[in-house]
Order: structure tokens, then sequence, then C-alpha cells
């Protein structure tokens, strides 16, 4: 999962709070936390998410000048919180909410957890930064779809809140009156890479499927040799298609594409698949290199052409995968050994990467349930 990277604003004057704004926009922030005041004037500055008690915040902050940062006092019974019940009448009203609470012990550990259930986003800050709280909080709010976002003043922060208890805090929010500090925090979050976890199949068929409707996609984002995308004919089953990176004799390099495949083949994008056919420009990609290290890309265009295919069929671990490709010399798998394989030389008993899963999917979403593809 990408972590988020949130930028906090609301406390510097607005000459201060826009060299901010302007470093969270060219580092690629998700958001900034501004006061209600400055919400206005950072929309000017660029398209990005609010986080403020403006009440036209894209999210809607709770806790800050209350409960949760001690301005007030916590009420006896933690049920009876006034950042509590306001959460629970923003949701009612349809608006998304963001719960900011400052960890001064163990009360406001059990508030977090409380507002944490409710809100759409939990912010909280670490006086002197300590683990176990975050440790707790990330335990107690497992299976909740609420995403904790951790307050960070530099790197070192942001890398213990985003590794503890291994899955870590859903994103940051960079703290630092340093605009230069904010964009090196959220490189340091951004270039995080996510793990896909890898398998070495072993091709039993390749033939020839006639002619077909097959997909380029071309992001806005260049590819090296050994990476590319998981495509295949199952969802539980997809193989690593290489970029056009490498140069040919017939065509000049296009580290920007994937030749990804039949119309109707699952292309893994972040945790879910999507047909590649549903594909369009500005939607998100996944790029996985040869040792399962992925990031993600944004869709520039995708083009359809009717081309010759191949079908690929191989055997990871005694599960049967398979794709439908195009048959050119451009299109390449990736082998075992990291190097390539152009599919009009693949032949049975080639070894290539492909990521394998037993669950089947359900819109694209991982779900254990009886769901058998042929």
């Amino acid at each position: 999962m990408n972590k988020l990277v949130w930028v906090d604003v609301h406390e510097f004057p607005w000459s201060k709070a826009k060299e901010e704004v302007t470093a969270a926009l060219e580092a690629g922030a998700d958001a900034v936390l501004a006061g209600a005041d400055q919400a206005d004037k950072a929309r000017e500055l660029g398209r990005i998410k609010i986080v403020s008690t403006d009440e036209n915040a894209d999210v809607m902050l709770v806790g800050i000048g209350s409960e949760g940062d001690g301005t007030t006092p916590l009420p006896k019974r933690l049920e009876d919180s006034a950042d509590l019940a306001a959460v629970k009448k923003l949701k009612g009203v349809g608006k998304a909410t963001a719960a900011f609470v400052r960890l001064e012990g163990k009360e406001y550990e059990r508030l977090a957890v409380k507002l944490g259930k409710a809100s759409d986003y939990l912010i909280i800050e670490g006086k002197d930064w300590k683990v176990i709280p975050l440790e707790n909080l990330i335990a107690e709010l497992q299976g909740s779809p609420v995403k904790i976002i951790a307050k960070a003043e530099n790197v070192g922060e942001a890398s213990v809140a985003l590794q503890t208890l291994e899955k870590g805090a859903d994103g940051i929010l960079i703290s630092t009156d340093d605009p230069l500090k904010v964009r090196d925090i959220a490189k340091a979050v951004t270039s995080r890479r996510q793990k896909v976890a890898l398998a070495t199949a072993t091709v039993t068929a390749v033939k020839e499927a006639g002619i077909g409707d097959r997909v380029c996609i071309d992001t806005c984002s260049l590819m090296k040799p050994g990476e590319g995308m998981l495509v295949g004919n199952q969802s539980g089953g997809l193989f690593l298609v290489q970029s056009e990176a490498e140069e040919s004799p017939y065509v000049a390099s296009r580290p920007f594409r994937v030749n990804a495949g039949a119309v109707h083949e699952y292309v893994l994008v972040d945790e879910k698949t999507r047909y590649l056919s549903e594909l369009a420009s500005g939607d998100g990609a996944l790029i996985v290199d040869k040792d399962g290290d992925a990031r993600k890309a944004t869709i520039g265009r995708v083009k359809i052409e009717r081309r010759p295919l191949l079908y690929v069929e191989a055997e990871a671990g005694g599960k049967k995968v398979s794709a439908i490709l195009q048959n050119a010399e451009t299109i390449k798998l990736v082998g075992s050994d990291g190097s390539s394989i152009p599919v009009t030389r693949l032949k049975p008993g080639d070894k290539v990467l492909v990521r394998v899963e037993d669950a089947g999917r359900h819109f694209g979403m991982k779900i254990e349930e009886t769901i058998i593809e042929k």
C-alpha cells in the first residue's frame, strides 16, 4: 500500500505557510493540514486535498484546539468526548473526518482508539516520540478502515513510524518549518517501495491464438530492463511482462510502455486487479521489477489495436497460469534470472517470473471464496 504524505502548515503565518504548501505540491504530497483562514489561499496555489476546520475542507479536522491536543480536559468517561461527538456528527452528514490526538498518556491512547474507530483518518503526535503507543494503536485498529497518520519532524521519525509492527502507519504528517525538509521527508516516504512476491514458473505451452485486441499501456514513468507489469488470464496467476525499455533492431526503445496483452486480461494495480480494457489516461498503474519491488505510476495513454496473439501457459508450484500476449519480438517476459525472453522465442521449459495467489478476486479485490477460473 502506498503511504500518504500530509504536510502541516496550520501554525505558520501565511508567508511561511505559502512556502510549505508550495513545497508540498512540488513534493507530490497528498494533503495539507491548514488553518481555516489558510484553506482558500492554499487551494489557489494548486490542486491538493485540504484537511481543516474550514467548512469547505475536503477532510474535516477535529481535535486541535480541543480534547485531542489537550486544550480542553478529557471527560471522565471517554464515551462523553466532545471530539468523538463532533466526528460522529460530521460523519452523519457525509463529511470525511480526521481526528487529531497528542499522545500525552494512556487515556489519550484510549481516546485515539475510540476516535480511530469513528473517523476516516487518525492523526497522532507522540510527545517525545515513543514507538509503543503507535504499536498499540496499529494493533487495536487492525481491521478498521481508518488510516493512521503519524506526525514526524524528520526522516528518522518518519521511517520508524512507517516500519512499526511491519505494517506501519498509513502515512506521515510532516511537521517542519523548512521547505527543504518537506521535500526530503516526502521523498523518503514515497520512495519506500511496495513488495510483490514473485515465483518461478516453468513454461509448458506456447501457441498461436489468432487475431485479437491487445492493450499497450504508456505510463508517465520511465522503466528499465527487468521492470514491467503483472498480467494474466486469471487473477491468481500473473506474468511479469517487461516494458519496451530494451533497444530493438526493429523499433526504437519505448521505456515508458508495457505491451500488456489482450483486452480481457487482468493487470495488478496496487492491491487489486483490473481488466486491461478498463484502463484509461490518468489511472494508476503498478510497475514491478525482477526483485518484486513495486512503484506506482500514472497512465498517460492506452492504445488498443488488433494484432496477432500468442497463448502462453506455465506452471508454478502445481498451479497453472496463462496469458495471451501480442505475437511480436518486442513483447518479453522476465526470466527467473532477471533476463528478458521475447515471446517469439519462448519455449516449454523456459523459467519465467510470475505472481501466484490462492485467493480469488471479486471486482478486483482479494477474497477467500470458491472462485474457479479456467
